[in-house]
């Protein structure tokens, strides 16, 4: 006997499982070094896979409910997925992402840097060190703000989940209730 047509609502299984764990290795790997533009693209991709393809069983009540656990494991990716879409741009923007009392820092090392590099060259008779240490100097501000973003994400990742896993509790449970 054929089976009946699934429904497109109805497609979670390997791709949504596959969507998180590649969500948790990519993280990984991006957060080493610069955010850079990709980290957006990877995180945007990874929020459409798990938003389409992961799905949370039918509503129950009680904290340890499959439910719940499901709920859970779908709100933290999709905080996780979120942080590395954004994490290019929170480094960039100091009005997206102001990380109290760490970005002020980024450019004093970055004046430091120069100053050191611009040193070291004058010592070797070098007529290129202002090139040189201006470079250097820049990429130590991006490497600080690069630091500092990391060091700041899972705060906003958190967050995100948080309102997430609310938002979707409180659409589950209303399906849930109006369903009996």
């Amino acid at each position: 006997m054929d089976e009946p047509p699934r429904h497109p609502a109805d497609a979670s299984g390997p791709a949504g499982v596959i969507g998180i764990g590649l969500a948790a290795v990519l993280a990984f790997a991006l957060a080493q070094g610069s955010w850079q533009w990709f980290a957006t693209y990877t995180g945007v991709t990874l929020l459409a896979v798990i938003v389409s393809f992961a799905r949370l069983p039918v509503w129950a009540p009680g904290l340890w409910s499959p439910y719940a656990r499901s709920l859970a494991a779908y709100s933290l990716v999709v905080g996780l997925c979120a942080a590395v879409a954004l994490a290019p741009m929170m480094q960039r923007w100091a009005w997206l992402f102001p990380m109290p009392q760490t970005r002020e820092r980024c450019p004093a090392l970055g004046v430091y840097e120069r100053l050191r590099v611009d040193a070291a060259l004058a010592e070797l008779g070098r007529t290129d060190r202002g090139v040189v240490g201006e470079m250097r100097g820049a990429d130590a501000v991006a490497d600080c703000l690069s630091a500092t973003t990391t060091l700041w994400l899972p705060v906003y990742a958190a967050g995100v989940a948080v309102l997430v896993g609310a938002g979707v509790w409180i659409a589950g449970r209303r399906r849930g209730l109006a369903s009996e």
